[in-house]
């Protein structure tokens, strides 16, 4: 088995109906165009077209559908990471994975990362937002210092530090330059990423 297939993820799981697939969507939507303390359940409700009561049954208080989000998002994520990863094979292919999943959010769902930043702000709040962002910490770090393990295992890179500690530094690298890039928008992006990937590889190197 391939170094990068060691650790697949599963699938994003399946919520219990279409119905509460999409107050889930609806609530991601709300989120990123009008903040979390904006998004009420009157707004989530009309916007998936579902009675105010369908909230409440599926999700109980609007922080629980919010922590929802969270998970799908961070099942999504992880899912299309491994998918980016799944044939690399040198540390600049990992490397170039990864950078090509950032650029690849940024253009297609910059709504991804202020749903991210809009939620960290609500968890300094909200304990049960809290565990949930700190879930999503872990459970990154740990799957992707898992595939990066096993590839070091394999032979195939040379790691700088603790595989935890690189996927780490890897999802602040891409946090932070997603934070500058959406609070700059008509910025180049170009020097920021190069400088971004000469980062890690100091921590990602091939194998002698």
């Amino acid at each position: 088995m391939h170094a990068m297939e060691a650790a697949s993820v599963p699938q994003p799981r399946e919520l219990p109906s279409d119905k509460a697939q999409r107050i889930v969507d609806a609530m991601r939507a709300s989120v990123a165009q009008r903040g979390a303390a904006g998004s009420t359940f009157d707004h989530v409700a009309r916007e998936a077209g579902v009675s105010r009561g369908l909230l409440h049954y599926y999700f109980g208080t609007k922080e629980r559908l919010l922590a929802e989000v969270v998970r799908r998002d961070c099942d999504i994520r992880m899912h299309l990471l491994d998918e980016a990863l799944a044939d690399a094979r040198t540390a600049r292919e990992i490397i170039d994975a990864l950078v090509r999943s950032l650029e690849g959010t940024l253009r297609e769902d910059p709504g991804f990362f202020t749903l991210l930043f809009e939620l960290f702000t609500l968890s300094q709040r909200n304990e049960e937002i809290a565990e949930e962002i700190a879930e999503l910490g872990r459970r990154t770090r740990e799957h992707v210092g898992a595939l990066l393990a096993a590839a070091e295992r394999d032979g195939v890179i040379r790691l700088g530090a603790p595989p935890e500690a690189v996927a780490d530094v890897l999802f602040g690298l891409a946090d932070g330059l997603a934070f500058r890039f959406l609070c700059e928008p008509d910025r180049d992006k170009r020097p920021g990423m190069k400088a971004g990937i000469v980062a890690a590889r100091a921590l990602l190197q091939d194998a002698d």
